[in-house]
């Protein structure tokens, strides 16, 4: 089975586009308007983009009505947004925030969460039952425009200024106990995956200073 999405009717029930590129990481973004309404919605289309300085993005498709995103506005006028780590424990918290609510309506207290706020943007608040957060200064906007009104996107780009990590996920020699804190991912159809399982490979013939590069090392 083959087929040219631009131009051809998708062959199968369901499209196989979103369950091919798997698992994705959840931008679980907490951010704030600038009248000091607070949100908390989930991406599923996040990742880092380099790591000196860390730098991260996101896409947001459009509402069907042409809206934009309430993260995207948030970032782009206050210049922040917070990522907080999405768990298994916090799934279903992950789950709901992901509900169209009205303005008056927090997400945070309809997911059950606890706020806490971030250090260098007081007033962007943070899941506290999130074993990690990344804050997040704006860089950026890129609009795509799509081939339909939801189809179009932002991406929005920015720098990650503040790392916190509960002390309690941290192994012994200094890692993040990534078994034990279960990070969700998105999949396909109404799928996720949680990571309960790692193992380890070391690119052949990699020198010290790559190695140490790829695995992160400081210093």
């Amino acid at each position: 089975m083959k087929y040219s999405p631009t131009t051809e009717a998708n062959p199968l029930p369901y499209s196989p586009f979103k369950s091919c590129t798997v698992p994705r990481p959840i931008g679980w973004l907490s951010s704030v308007s600038e009248d000091g309404v607070e949100n908390l919605a989930p991406y599923s289309q996040w990742q880092n983009l380099t790591f000196d300085p860390p730098m991260v993005m996101f896409s947001a498709n459009q509402y069907p009505d042409g809206r934009r995103k309430d993260t995207v506005i948030n970032a782009e006028k206050t210049g922040w947004f917070v990522w907080n780590m999405a768990t298994y424990a916090l799934r279903e918290a992950v789950n709901i925030s992901a509900m169209v609510l009205p303005p008056e309506e927090s997400e945070f207290d309809r997911a059950g969460v606890t706020r806490s706020y971030a250090d260098l943007a007081p007033t962007v608040p943070m899941v506290a039952e999130s074993p990690v957060h990344f804050e997040c200064r704006y860089l950026s906007t890129h609009r795509l425009p799509g081939a339909s009104t939801v189809g179009t996107i932002d991406i929005v780009y920015a720098q990650v200024e503040k790392i916190h990590v509960a002390d309690e996920v941290i192994t012994p020699d200094g890692r993040l106990d990534i078994p034990s804190i279960q990070p969700i991912a998105r999949m396909g159809y109404f799928d996720y995956a949680v990571v309960n399982e790692t193992f380890e490979m070391k690119v052949p013939g990699s020198t010290p200073e790559a190695e140490a590069g790829l695995q992160g090392r400081a210093g």
